[in-house]
């Protein structure tokens, strides 16, 4: 019964390669070869792509900004302004005693609620 060798065959012209060689260094020292680039490229990263996001945040800024009380109320410069006080005695001056149920149209399909 034959034994095979533990390492595997490599031609001498293959030694000579860049990949070869740094294959053979990478055994030597994984940390010094992979880690270290991994971890460098990892942290540059997080400094390059720092701006890009501000550029992001910043932008989403400008477009929500603090809304003065005519924008929350929908007031634009043709519409007439909303008097609270006017507004009471609008109401004041219906009669809420007098009024009549109306029921809902429903859509068809839906259940009515009559039992």
């Amino acid at each position: 019964m034959a034994i095979f060798q533990a390492k595997k065959f490599r031609s001498s012209s293959a030694e000579s390669t860049v990949a070869a060689r740094y294959r053979n260094a990478l055994a030597r020292h994984p940390f010094a070869l992979f880690g270290l680039p991994f971890i460098a490229t990892m942290v540059l990263g997080s400094f390059f792509l720092t701006p890009a996001t501000a550029l992001r945040y910043e932008r989403h800024d400008r477009k929500v900004r603090q809304m003065t009380e005519d924008e929350r109320l929908g007031i634009g410069k043709d519409k007439r302004r909303i008097d609270m006080k006017e507004e009471y005695y609008k109401l004041a001056a219906k009669d809420l005693d007098n009024w009549e149920q109306k029921r809902v149209k429903r859509l068809p399909g839906e259940h009515d609620g009559v039992l």
